[in-house]
């Protein structure tokens, strides 16, 4: 009965973790997020670089976000290290665990699968860190080669397209870190593995309901959104002088 719970705890930690991960993609499509609220910021921060003459604090702001990709990478290889060498010496990392008054000792079969899960979380980590570092050298090089303001030869049509093309790609970039950040949340469940399977089951929920608020219902999206115009002030003001025109015609 123990080994069915280990596996049902293995189980629902899969769908809290894809579930949501296909749950939130498809929710920023009609919804507001921090998601889809960055990439609106990101459209306008490259619209802006190709007006300056000075791209340097555009560049200096991509090595930021590559160095905070880079920071995190380096940290998944200090753990998967530790993990490897956790997984050669099981037996008595076993007897340590033993000796703790929470810790309920599976069987060796269990407690490597729960290290080798640990260990396929931070992999998956991992390659989602790089790549967005190497997504960002890309808007680096966007960057690099985007027109200047001064260039005539360059039509507006022909920005707009380079700016959300870089916009895109920076996009990706974001959520590529976005999905290796939250890989941490969720190995922070899969540590809850090691008291308990229940406590396994508990983390996993509890992962997805933070992260959950914290898309869709925190304070830093409404800052976010408290900062962005959805309606320009001249449509606005149109759409009102439209509506005195009509309502003056029908009280002539």
């Amino acid at each position: 009965m123990v080994d069915y719970l280990e596996l049902i705890a293995l189980a629902w930690f899969l769908v809290c973790w894809i579930g949501y991960t296909e749950y939130s993609s498809r929710k920023a499509n009609d919804r507001p997020c921090l998601s889809n609220t960055l990439d609106l910021y990101r459209e306008d921060w490259m619209r802006g670089m190709l007006r300056r003459d000075n791209r340097i604090p555009d560049a200096s702001v991509v090595g930021n976000l590559e160095r905070n990709g880079a920071f995190f990478a380096s940290s998944c290889l200090l753990i998967l290290a530790g993990i490897i060498t956790a997984l050669g010496y099981t037996q008595e990392v076993m007897e340590v665990f033993s000796t703790l008054p929470f810790g309920n000792l599976p069987s060796r079969a269990i407690w490597e699968l729960r290290m080798v899960v640990l260990l396929m979380v931070f992999i998956y980590a991992f390659f989602k860190f790089t790549w967005s570092m190497r997504m960002y050298n890309f808007v680096a090089v966007l960057i690099g080669s985007a027109p200047l303001p001064e260039d005539t030869k360059v039509s507006p049509a022909a920005r707009e397209a380079f700016a959300q093309s870089a916009a895109r790609v920076c996009n990706l970039a974001g959520d590529a870190f976005n999905l290796g950040l939250r890989s941490y949340y969720y190995a922070m469940a899969v540590v809850a593995w090691f008291i308990h399977p229940v406590a396994f089951i508990a983390g996993s929920t509890l992962v997805v309901i933070v992260l959950y608020r914290r898309e869709f219902h925190s304070n830093a999206l409404e800052a976010l959104r408290g900062g962005k115009v959805f309606e320009e002030p001249a449509a606005k003001s149109d759409a009102a002088s439209k509506s005195n025109s009509y309502r003056s015609g029908d009280s002539e």
